[in-house]
Formats: C-alpha cells, structure tokens, sequence
C-alpha cells in the first residue's frame, strides 16, 4: 500500500465530501489573502517583498505580525514577535499531530511541513478515514496556498484602490469555513459541550490576551474537556455484567470481548 494510491482508493461519494470541504476551506480562507497584500503595500512594502512572505513564510498571523512592525517601527517588534512565536509552536503541534497521519517522506515531508496550517489540519483530523485525511490534508493544503498567493498578488497590485480591506469581512469567510467544518462533528452532548467550552475560553480570553494565546488555551481546555469522558471509556466498553449463569455452560469463547478493535 502506498501513499500516493491512498486518494484514489477512496469511494466516489466519500472523496466528493472531501473535495467539497477542502475546496471551501481553501477559498474562504484564501480569499483573506488581498487584505494581507494591500496591508502590506500600504506599510510600504513593494509587490515583491508582500509576495515573498507569502510564498516563503505562508503563515497568515505571522506575515500580518511582521507588517504591523513594518508599519508601527521596532517598538511593535515584541509583541509581534510574540504573538507569532505563539502561532509557530501551534504549527509544531500541528505537526506532531500529522506525522503518522500522513506518512510521508522525503521531498514530500518538506512540502506537508510548508502546508500544516490551521485549515488543512482541520479537514484532515475531521475525517474518519486515513485516505480521506491525506486527500483532505494536501487538497487544502495546495488550495489555500495557491488561492492567498493568488489575492496577495490582487491585493498588492490594488493597493490603496481598496481602501480598509477589513470592511469586506473576508476574515469572518475563514471563521464561517472552519464553522461549517466543525459542526457535522458535533453529534453528541460531550462533542457541543466540549465546542461550547473552547468557544466561551476564547472569547472571554480575546480581549486581554496577544493574538494566537487564547486559541492555545482554548485547545487545551478543549483537550482536559474530551479526556474527562475518555477515561470511563474502557469501563463503558466492557458491557454489561455477565448473568449469574453464564458460567454453567462451557463455551470458552463466551467471554471473549465483543469490541476487538478496542485499544
């Protein structure tokens, strides 16, 4: 079995729900791209340089962090270099995660590691099935890339013709993406209720804290959240206690779990 027939193999109707999700993932975010451009000009960058961050750092807080201390001089360099530093360790994650997901290596190891952003993270965990987390992983991966270089371009070349591009809401787009992704998921009680408390921690912590940390604190409450129920898990899985007679009739099987693939 290899990595690159993995896709192939997927059913028709579960690679059309792949594809549409990694394809909307990547245009609402992707289209966020000409507000970085035009900001980019506008702190006095040139076309090139605004498309070299895109290209070559292809990491939207991080590249609006080393605007703004383009924009607003050395003395905004710490908590830019903060709030990016914070974003780049929630990538490290990220890969830690995806490294036995996607099992790539070589040239290809080089390229998952350039495109392991929050999207394709998020559509590629979402999936119940290997084969559709790889095609959902690089699918994303290479739509968003393409996309915001392709409206970092737009908006580099635009410039000041469109104004504040923050009026536009193009980054409510990525947010209502990622809500859509989401919310198939959410199919039990514990699955909301864990949604629900990493939403009120990032909103409460929004306010007060550099960008980037309440998405982190948010993730591990989230984590705390889904292992409370998961440690009853293997007692739940254990079913019900045997009859009082079960032990009358000699079946050396009988008591043999019925959940094998329990790990």
């Amino acid at each position: 079995m290899t990595d690159a027939a993995a896709p192939a193999a997927l059913p028709g109707g579960e690679r059309r729900v792949v594809v549409r999700e990694a394809l909307s993932v990547g245009i609402a975010t992707g289209a966020y791209g000409i507000s970085f451009g035009a900001l980019a000009v506008a702190a006095g960058l040139d076309v090139w340089q605004a498309m070299a961050l895109s290209l070559l750092m292809f990491t939207g807080g991080s590249q609006f962090a080393f605007v703004g201390i383009v924009a607003n001089g050395l003395h905004a360099a710490p908590a830019a270099i903060a709030a990016s530093s914070l974003l780049g360790v929630r990538n490290g994650l990220y890969a830690l995660e995806l490294t036995q997901l996607l099992g790539v290596r070589g040239v290809r190891r080089i390229a998952a590691a350039h495109l392991t952003i929050d999207e394709s993270t998020a559509v590629a965990v979402s999936q119940e099935d290997v084969r559709a987390s790889r095609l959902g992983f690089w699918l994303t991966g290479v739509s968003v890339f393409t996309l915001w270089n392709l409206t970092t371009l737009a908006g580099a070349l635009l410039g000041n013709a469109l104004g504040d591009p923050r009026r536009y809401g193009l980054d409510a787009a990525a947010c209502a993406a990622f809500t859509a992704l989401l919310w198939p998921r959410l199919r039990s009680r514990d699955a909301v209720a864990i949604a629900a408390v990493a939403g009120v921690v990032a909103v409460v912590l929004s306010p007060t804290l550099p960008a980037g940390v309440p998405v982190l604190v948010a993730a591990f409450a989230a984590l705390i959240a889904w292992r409370s129920p998961k440690d009853d898990a293997p007692e739940a899985s254990r079913g019900p206690a045997p009859s009082p007679t079960a032990g009358l009739v000699e079946r050396p099987d009988a008591d043999l779990p019925h959940d094998g693939g329990r790990r």
